[in-house]
C-alpha cells in the first residue's frame, strides 16, 4: 500500500476543502493493517495440529500402514512408543505446515473471521482517535476517518460534541461512497470523497465561525 505525494496532497487539499464550512476537525487516517493477527494464525496451526494427532490416534492401522508403506517397512510392528512418536510428528508437522503457508497474507487474512476483522479494526481506530483526535480541539469537534487495506474496512470515530448530535448511522453515505472508490483502486480519490461527506454532515451541525482556529493539520496520516 503506497501513495504518492500527488495521492497525499489531493487527500489533505480535501480535508482542507472540507473544514471550510465547519469547526469541526477531520483526521484521515490510512493504515495497511490493523493488527497482526498472530493469535488468530495460532489457532488455526493448534486446530490443525490436533486434528491430525486426532485422526491419526482414531485410525492407528491406517495411519502406520501407510507409514510402513511409504518407508517399506515389512510386517513391522509399532510400539506405544513409536505410535506416540507417530502423533507428535505428525502434530509438530501440521503445526508448522500450517504456520509457515500462513506467511502467505491473502490467504492469512482470508482464514481471520469476519467477527474479529470488524473488532479488531474498530479498535484501532478508537486507538488512534484517542492519540490524534480525542478531546485536541476546543469544541470537541474531532472526526477520524479510518481506512484499514488489509481488512478492507473503515470506520468514523468522532468526539464526544458530535457524537452526542450525530447518529452513527449518518455516517454510512460517506462509507459507502469512500468504499465503492476504493473498491475500484482508487485509495487517495475514496478518501477525498469520504472526506468531503463528512464535511458536509459536520457543517449542517457545526457551522464554522469566523474566529475560527484550525487546530489539527490537514494532512493524511500514514501508519
Amino acid at each position: 500500500m503506497t501513495l504518492t505525494e500527488a495521492d497525499q496532497d489531493r487527500v489533505s487539499s480535501a480535508v482542507t476543502a472540507a473544514e471550510a464550512h465547519t469547526s469541526g476537525e477531520i483526521v484521515p487516517v490510512l493504515a495497511d493493517r490493523s493488527d497482526g493477527y498472530t493469535d488468530v494464525a495460532l489457532l488455526w496451526a493448534v486446530a490443525v495440529a490436533f486434528t491430525a494427532m486426532a485422526f491419526v490416534t482414531a485410525f492407528p492401522t491406517f495411519t502406520t500402514g501407510l507409514v510402513d508403506r511409504i518407508l517399506g517397512h515389512w510386517s513391522h510392528v509399532w510400539t506405544p512408543g513409536e505410535l506416540l512418536t507417530l502423533v507428535t510428528g505428525v502434530g509438530l508437522a501440521k503445526f508448522l505446515g500450517m504456520w509457515a503457508i500462513q506467511l502467505w497474507q491473502p490467504l492469512k487474512f482470508a482464514l481471520i473471521p469476519k467477527p474479529v476483522k470488524v473488532a479488531r479494526v474498530r479498535d484501532a481506530a478508537i486507538r488512534h482517535f484517542k492519540v490524534g483526535a480525542d478531546r485536541r480541539t476546543h469544541g470537541r469537534t474531532g472526526v477520524l476517518l479510518y481506512l484499514s487495506m488489509r481488512e478492507h474496512r473503515a470506520e468514523i470515530v468522532a468526539d464526544e460534541a458530535i457524537a452526542t448530535q450525530v447518529d452513527a448511522e449518518v455516517w454510512g453515505k460517506a462509507m459507502a461512497d469512500m468504499l465503492a472508490q476504493i473498491a475500484q483502486g482508487h485509495v487517495a480519490e475514496g478518501l477525498a470523497v469520504g472526506i468531503q461527506d463528512v464535511g458536509e454532515v459536520l457543517a449542517e451541525h457545526f457551522l464554522r465561525a469566523e474566529d475560527d482556529v484550525n487546530e489539527l493539520p490537514d494532512r493524511l496520516i500514514v501508519v
